[in-house]
């Protein structure tokens, strides 16, 4: 089974790539963990949960990977460019991990809400990823 910490470095390393993505974060605006300090906005990623499908006849596993978009820009326009931008890098993108295979990724669930507890704006991406490995 593909560990979670190596779809959360191959993820990543896809995001950072993209130019238009990290002038919308603003350089460094995506997090492995949370911190106290962070400037906003930035992404975070959030629970992966893995599940192994293997048969006789193929070895799957499939994972659901959840990205964190936090904004205090007024109004959600930011949020929603943000996850917009990781959606077109990220919707059915192909990354290889490893030796193990490739995994083809697909958006699950996406939402945008306003956190008034904490006064920002929070974008929710889940994507499922799906391991198939090489014969």
């Amino acid at each position: 089974m593909t560990a979670p910490g190596d779809l959360q470095q191959a993820l990543f390393l896809r995001l950072k790539s993209d130019a238009s993505l990290s002038a919308l974060l603003g350089g460094a605006g995506l997090l492995e963990r949370p911190a106290e300090n962070a400037a906003f906005p930035y992404v975070t990623c959030g629970q992966t949960s893995a599940f192994d499908w293997d048969t006789s006849t193929e070895n799957t596993d499939d994972q659901l990977i959840t990205l964190h978009v936090w904004s205090k820009a007024h109004g959600d326009a930011e949020t929603l460019a943000i996850m917009a931008a990781i959606q077109a890098r990220l919707a059915d993108a192909a990354l290889v991990i490893g030796p193990r295979g490739q995994t083809r990724l697909s958006l699950e669930f996406a939402e945008a809400r306003h956190d008034e507890d904490l006064l920002v704006h929070h974008g929710l991406l889940r994507f499922r990823a799906i391991t198939k490995e090489n014969a």
